[in-house]
C-alpha cells in the first residue's frame, strides 16, 4: 500500500522565490529515486503572509521511502533547504486525508459518489456481521462500535480499494 507524506516548510523572509526554484527543480530530480511514486509542491497565498510552502510525496512502501529520506540525494537537499527555511513539519497521511491524494483533487461530486461507494457495502456487512453481536447493548454503545468499526475498515480496507478501482474515473477532466 502506497505510503503519503505531507511536508511543510516555512520559508525564511526574502527566500521564496530562491526556495521555489530549487524546490521544483529537487522535485524533478527525485522521481530518478526508486520508489518515489508522487511529488507536488503547494505553495500557500503569498498574501496570507505565512510563507508555508507544502510538499506531498508518494511511495511505494514504508522500505522505498526510510531509503529514500537516508540518501544522499535527500540528505543534500535537506541541507540546502534547511539554510532557506524553518525546520520542516513531517506528517504521514492515513486515512481520509489520503483517499483523495492527487494533485489535482477530483470533483467533489465524484469523492462523494466514491465515498458512498465505500461506505454503503460497508454498512451493510457491519449490520449483518457485527449488529447481531451487540444488539442487546445500549443504542450509543451499538453506534459507537459500529461506527469505530466503519471509521476503521474504511481507512485501510475499503477506501483504498474503492479509490484504486475508480482512479481513472476520478481524474478530474482537463477543459
Amino acid at each position: 500500500m502506497p505510503i503519503h507524506v505531507a511536508i511543510t516548510r516555512k520559508v525564511l523572509p526574502g527566500k521564496e522565490e530562491e526556495f521555489e526554484v530549487a524546490l521544483r527543480d529537487f522535485l524533478g530530480q527525485s522521481f530518478a529515486h526508486e520508489g518515489v511514486h508522487g511529488a507536488m509542491m503547494i505553495t500557500a497565498l503569498k498574501e496570507d503572509g505565512k510563507n508555508e510552502i507544502g510538499i506531498l510525496r508518494t511511495f511505494a512502501d514504508e522500505r522505498e521511502r526510510d531509503a529514500f529520506y537516508n540518501s544522499k540525494l535527500f540528505k543534500d537537499w535537506d541541507a540546502y533547504a534547511s539554510t532557506l527555511t524553518e525546520d520542516p513539519v513531517y506528517r504521514h497521511l492515513t486515512g481520509l486525508e489520503a483517499w483523495f491524494r492527487t494533485p489535482t483533487p477530483p470533483p467533489r461530486w465524484k469523492m462523494a459518489v466514491a465515498t458512498l461507494c465505500g461506505v454503503f457495502p460497508t454498512s451493510l456487512f457491519l449490520s449483518f456481521t457485527v449488529g447481531p453481536l451487540i444488539q442487546k447493548l445500549p443504542p450509543p454503545l451499538r453506534l459507537l462500535i459500529i461506527a469505530g468499526c466503519m471509521v476503521a475498515l474504511l481507512t485501510w480496507v475499503v477506501m483504498p480499494v474503492v479509490t484504486k478501482v475508480l482512479r481513472r474515473w476520478l481524474k478530474p477532466v482537463k477543459p
